[in-house]
């Protein structure tokens, strides 16, 4: 069973049709706790380190051979911890794409928050690669309320008109598994890479070699 971490309940759907789409058969269980984003976003992802824990030895003891974080603000806090499994954060398959793709990679998120983690993962994933990278960041101004109010169209089109918008890049990453939808509405050339698929991927693999 892999377990998925959240912070949002409208993941649990996302999920749960790529399991359908790919990974037919893969059991999940889904832990939603709204108020780590929250205070993460207040505080700094060490401040919910315990709760984050907590989550993942809640997970491991109700059969979870790996845990995926999905959330993007939290995910170095949840990949740090050792509750006995692999725990996976859902966009380092994404930043290791976005590496790949080429030098100039452009972050766009909803929350402010996201940027210091993802941006430090893009470079873990440069050194890893023995890439140069010079990362810019974007924030989608309004996409977060949109997306909390329950409009995920709405957001995903604020995030693709400003993917849209992006110039001098060889690759545009979605910083939150919310804004994948973004990827469909999308005109711009330069590739648009999120996270939920590539991370169920690495989650799918994880339960299978443990």
């Amino acid at each position: 069973m892999l377990a998925l971490l959240h912070t949002s309940a409208a993941h649990i759907p996302v999920f749960e049709a790529l399991r359908d789409e790919d990974h037919e058969g893969l059991e999940l269980r889904h832990f939603v706790d709204e108020e780590l984003l929250a205070r993460a976003r207040r505080e700094g992802p060490e401040a919910v380190a315990d709760e984050v824990r907590a989550a993942l030895d809640e997970a491991v003891a109700e059969g979870a051979r790996a845990v995926l974080c999905t959330c993007s603000t939290i995910g170095g806090v949840a990949e740090a911890a050792t509750p006995g499994v692999p725990v996976l954060r859902s966009d380092r398959p994404m930043a290791a794409a976005a590496v790949a793709a080429g030098p100039r990679i452009v972050v766009l998120a909803s929350v402010e928050s996201t940027f210091g983690p993802t941006v430090a993962l893009i470079e873990e994933e440069a050194r890893r690669a023995g890439r140069p990278v010079e990362v810019r960041t974007r924030l989608v101004e309004g996409a977060w309320d949109r997306f909390a109010a329950g409009d995920g169209e709405g957001c995903a089109r604020l995030v693709a008109a400003a993917a849209d918008a992006v110039t001098g890049a060889d690759a545009i990453v979605l910083a939150q598994g919310s804004m994948a939808p973004a990827q469909r509405l999308t005109t711009t050339a330069v590739p648009v890479l999120s996270s939920p698929r590539p991370g169920l991927a690495a989650g799918a693999r994880a339960v299978r070699a443990g």
